[in-house]
């Protein structure tokens, strides 16, 4: 499902620019283009779901895939074993500004 105005969704459907470095059939893993560590992905599900309150039970299978993929984005890019930090900012108070759910994937300290 997409959402019109969405940047992410624009994204996911090759209507804006990203550096994509992982993709799935749920997930699409780009760098961010503000970095906030020398490794900073972005981890969103393809479909819209506007933020982590917005989740359904129906959305377990895409949370899951979102956590694996960094699992396996951080093995493949090799940093898995010096460590990583995951985390999602949940609506504006907690720091969330694009209202696309999404994963922080940082590394490289």
């Amino acid at each position: 499902m997409r959402k019109t105005g969405c940047i992410f969704c624009d994204i996911i459907q090759g209507e804006k620019p990203a550096t994509i470095v992982y993709e799935s059939d749920r997930v699409l893993i780009f760098k961010d283009i503000f970095p906030r560590a020398p490794i900073h992905l972005l981890v969103i599900p393809k479909k819209h779901i506007r933020s982590l309150n917005d989740l359904t039970t129906d959305d377990q299978e895409t949370v899951a895939a979102m956590i694996f993929s960094c699992q396996a984005i951080a093995a493949q890019l090799g940093f898995a074993r010096a460590g990583y930090r995951i985390f999602f900012n949940v609506e504006s108070g907690g720091g969330q500004d694009i209202f696309h759910l999404h994963l922080h994937l940082m590394a490289g300290w």
